[in-house]
């Protein structure tokens, strides 16, 4: 079995994660202190306590879940004995799941991470006023179609396929005017359903420049190693192992598609048939089931999850 990591992004917080985890195991209960610590912010007391607007709030969903990836990846490698380098093919991550996916192959430290995703987070929040910018589902789209709707709707405003998730589920974003006309089109073409998402802000599209500029220079003072295992990388859906080049690619993950269902089909076509997913949710193992069934995958999030997964 040829095995690959995954790691969440955002959408997957929920108040109480990692609670059980920093319980249960003294590892996992330093990342989250070491997250504070680095942010000089109770990140913690807001994961476990709430309120969920705050949890949500971009600047603190993107650090928190990648807190409990790297704690599930801590007590992996305390509990089980576990070298990535030895347990994985490639790793991989969705959007902000990349930073956690290179501070678990040690590309950046924790303390790193957790500051790179604070400022990614608010330059993100900061780059589009609010209500200026949106995100719709189109739910039954193959990407080539959403690319084509996007198109459509444009008009001379942004309008950009973001994320593809899965056949039948890519996220457009844009213009909040734009992204109205496209699911108006959307319906005209009959697809399934098309909906506004919840989000905060227009994320991977044009709309995002002043976010990428913001972590091209936090990327620029901090220290990167090369990964101890290549690093699927939303952009090119293939793999990378030079720091160099990892760094440039997390700038245009800011404005460009998440990859996604292409990343995953290329771990595939390397001899990866088994993905665990580390983290807060399930959504990553959802989406595989989507994209190829000869894939398996497992989420790991709490202690018993893990004991299971040990003892397999």
């Amino acid at each position: 079995m040829s095995r690959a990591i995954v790691f969440p992004g955002q959408g997957s917080q929920a108040v109480g994660m990692g609670r059980e985890l920093a319980e249960a195991f003294p590892i996992a209960r330093q990342v989250f202190e070491e997250v504070d610590e680095a942010l000089k912010q109770k990140l913690s007391q807001i994961m476990w306590e709430g309120p969920a607007d705050d949890l949500t709030l971009t600047e603190n969903a993107q650090p928190a879940l990648m807190a409990v990836s790297l704690a599930v990846i801590r007590v992996l490698e305390q509990q089980g004995g576990w070298k990535l380098a030895e347990q994985a093919a490639f790793v991989a991550g969705h959007s902000l799941g990349e930073y956690s996916a290179l501070a678990a192959a040690g590309t950046f430290t924790l303390a790193d991470t957790a500051r790179l995703l604070k400022v990614r987070g608010q330059a993100m929040q900061k780059a589009v006023p609010v209500g200026q910018g949106a995100m719709a589902a189109l739910l039954g789209a193959e990407f080539e179609q959403a690319k084509e709707i996007a198109a459509l709707a444009a008009q001379g405003d942004v309008c950009e396929a973001a994320n593809d998730n899965a056949s039948g589920q890519v996220v457009i974003s844009g213009s909040k005017a734009a992204i109205d006309r496209a699911i108006a089109i959307a319906a005209e073409k009959g697809l399934k359903r098309a909906m506004l998402l919840p989000v905060s802000a227009p994320f991977h599209c044009a709309l995002m420049q002043p976010a990428a500029d913001a972590m091209a220079e936090a990327l620029a003072g901090v220290e990167m190693n090369n990964p101890v295992v290549p690093v699927v990388a939303n952009v090119l859906a293939s793999a990378v192992q030079d720091a160099a080049e990892i760094r440039k690619l997390l700038v245009a993950q800011v404005t460009g598609t998440v990859r996604w269902r292409e990343s995953v089909l290329y771990m595939k076509s390397q001899g990866v048939d088994n993905l665990v997913e580390t983290g807060a949710g399930k959504v990553l193992a959802g989406l595989v089931k989507r994209i190829d069934k000869e894939v398996s995958a497992i989420s790991l999030n709490t202690p018993a999850d893990i004991e299971a997964f040990l003892k397999g």
